[in-house]
């Protein structure tokens, strides 16, 4: 779809073409939402994530919320990338970027495809410690 860049992949997720996905010269502004990979759940310390899926219902799912999100509001485009794998501190497993011509728009609709993507798309997370790993709960 024209308005919209759904992926989901192995390789480093790029800001930038995300950003550039999304530019327009009618839109005064651009919501980015960047998940990383953080150091600590739970006063635990994390070693790596490793994100699994069913990839082709999860792709459908996100092309869904991105649909549902251009008709919920003012939106011009909408890119929403996550990656699969072994991830690394510091590493990016989501970006979502937005842009409309006025940001409060970007911003709700950057929030609403995060959230609906935690608890609809078919990607899974385990965390790994010194001590072991666990999966997560898919719901945020």
């Amino acid at each position: 779809m024209e308005n919209t860049s759904i992926q989901i992949t192995t390789k480093t997720l790029n800001l930038q073409d995300c950003y550039n996905f999304v530019q327009d010269a009618s839109c005064g502004g651009i919501a980015l939402f960047v998940g990383t990979v953080r150091n600590t759940t739970k006063n635990k310390k994390v070693t790596l994530l490793d994100f699994s899926g069913y990839e082709p219902m999860a792709v459908k799912e996100m092309q869904k919320i991105a649909n549902q999100a251009l008709e919920k509001f003012s939106i011009h485009k909408i890119a929403i990338h996550h990656a699969v794998g072994e991830l690394k501190i510091g590493d990016i497993p989501v970006i979502i970027a937005v842009s409309s011509a006025h940001r409060k728009a970007a911003f709700e609709a950057c929030e609403f495809a995060i959230n609906t993507l935690k608890e609809t798309v078919p990607i899974w997370k385990k965390e790994h410690f010194a001590d072991g790993e666990v999966w997560v709960n898919a719901h945020p």
